[in-house]
């Protein structure tokens, strides 16, 4: 699996109150049930605040939704969530890792995945816009500004492939558990940019067509597999990083302290804790 620095970023080194269920169910999630919380770093939450330590090498923080919702419930949380990951990292294990689905186990009663960005390159999208924009294309902080990746359609099939196969592992390995895809929270206002998301409009509009498409496959795989889905896209509007209250990080200005640019703050994990005990009864 690879590290934080080493793909959920590409940029590192500069630096849903609405929620719609596919599935309910009558059956709680009963206290000290076994959780599993599995994706990228937008589930791990680098840069969280944590009440414990991190773990370093996936920068995963005990302040993330599913260290919040686990708290909330009582539950016993297995998070194997990491910076960097792709669809690959959950299904299959590298050299580094042990694949995310071998946590879940027969007697796991809840599973949440967050995962899809890293496959389409999307904070990378963002960083490589971000970082030309303000540096010209000038080394900064000892590396240069990352090329935007190169997406197609295959891509695109390719990580929906990937969404039901991590699905059909779920239900093969855990038949009794809650299956529930969070889909990523809004970073560019839905019109316009600012100061906090330096890049032109063409790549703004950029961002948002692989944005939405990304909301698209992810509620495509909670639909299509019975599943229940968590819209932090939804619930994030008027929170993005332009906003009076973000619930995402922006780009580091010249200046600013160095921060986890473009990936949820505490508020925003905080609001998807919330949003996933409302949807998991």
């Amino acid at each position: 699996m690879r590290s934080i620095t080493a793909a959920a970023m590409g940029m590192i080194v500069f630096a849903t109150a609405s929620t719609n269920a596919q599935q309910t169910s009558s059956t709680t999630t009963p206290p000290q049930a076994r959780y599993v919380s599995m994706g990228s770093s937008y589930a791990a939450g680098p840069g969280v605040p944590d009440a414990a330590d991190t773990d370093v090498r996936c920068a995963r923080s005990t302040n993330n939704y599913a260290h919040q919702f686990a708290r909330k419930r009582g539950l016993t949380l297995v998070d194997v969530s990491c910076s960097g990951a792709t669809t690959n990292d959950i299904l299959a294990a590298s050299e580094n890792a042990a694949a995310q689905i071998d946590a879940v186990t027969a007697d796991t009663k809840l599973v949440t995945v967050t995962i899809g960005g890293n496959d389409v390159g999307f904070v990378t999208l963002l960083g490589s816009a971000s970082c030309r924009q303000l540096q010209g294309g000038k080394k900064v902080l000892g590396g240069k500004c990352p090329a935007p990746p190169e997406i197609n359609e295959d891509t695109w099939r390719n990580l929906s492939i990937s969404m039901k196969r991590i699905a059909d592992e779920v239900r093969a390995r855990a038949p009794e558990a809650k299956l529930v895809f969070v889909d990523y929270p809004l970073v560019l206002p839905q019109t316009g940019r600012c100061s906090a998301t330096p890049m032109t409009s063409e790549e703004a509009g950029s961002v948002r067509a692989v944005a939405e498409r990304l909301v698209a496959v992810t509620a495509a795989a909670a639909r299509f597999n019975n599943a229940i889905l968590v819209q932090a896209s939804t619930l994030s509007i008027g929170h993005d990083a332009c906003s009076l209250s973000p619930w995402i990080n922006g780009f580091p200005l010249p200046g600013q302290r160095p921060f986890v640019p473009y990936h949820p703050n505490v508020a925003g994990m905080s609001a998807v804790a919330e949003a996933l005990d409302k949807a998991v009864r």
